[in-house]
């Protein structure tokens, strides 16, 4: 397991900076101060003082932990992003670990800033995305899907709705690089139907052609987030 392991950080490493989409750093390092300390604010995050650096900055223990999949969606991602891991400031890469219970799925979503790479270590999924729509009113947007064990590496284009579902009967486990440091998530049916404040009724049965009650129903969910 931890020889895999680390044979999948090291692909997905290498595959990460292929796909980095954030600025290029214009120096060795800017290790990340934390929001509450920052004076002013830019796009990403203000540089530590690189006399006040050490190799701490540059570290995150525990990868090899599984997460808690105890929830209703049955599954568990732990991220290493400049949050956890301010050395990855400006460097245009970060990291996730997935943990899924069986048949535990990481529900439809979009990362606005990268993309993703995903190699799986334990367990069968069926992964997917769905492509942007399509220039011809005509043409649905198209679902590419595939069925994944040990080894197998997908990839998510940056932006595209897509997700894993734990199709086995043990526990299954990824790893995944992003080509941001920062890469954001869009859960859909969080977004949709569980903002705050929610989106007006009206416009929500329009948009999914549903009776009322149908939405009302859906907004009245308690929408899980698994990161």
């Amino acid at each position: 397991m931890a020889v895999r392991s680390l044979i999948s950080v090291l692909i997905i490493s290498l595959f990460s900076f292929t796909y980095a989409s954030d600025p290029a750093p214009l120096q060795d390092f800017c290790v990340a101060v934390k929001d509450d300390e920052a004076k002013v604010f830019v796009n990403g995050k203000i540089c530590k003082d690189p006399n006040m650096v050490s190799a701490d900055d540059f570290f995150f223990p525990g990868l090899n932990m599984p997460g808690n999949t105890s929830n209703p969606l049955g599954s568990k991602v732990t991220p290493v992003n400049v949050n956890q891991l301010p050395g990855l400031n400006t460097l245009g890469i970060s990291l996730v670990r997935i943990d899924y219970a069986p048949y535990g799925l990481n529900p439809p979503h979009t990362h606005p800033r990268a993309t993703e790479v995903l190699v799986v270590v334990e367990g069968t999924l069926f992964v997917g995305f769905v492509t942007s729509n399509p220039a011809d009113p005509n043409v649905k947007n198209k679902l590419f899907t595939k069925t994944l064990y040990p080894g197998d590496v997908f990839v998510f284009p940056e932006g595209l709705i897509h997700f894993q579902f734990n199709i086995g009967k043990t526990d299954a486990v990824v790893f995944a690089g992003l080509s941001s440091q920062n890469p954001g998530v869009i859960t859909i049916a969080n977004a949709v139907f569980g903002s705050d404040p929610p989106i007006n009724l009206d416009i929500l049965t329009k948009a999914f052609q549903v009776d009322a009650n149908v939405i009302k129903y859906l907004q009245a969910q308690f929408w899980w987030n698994i990161d």
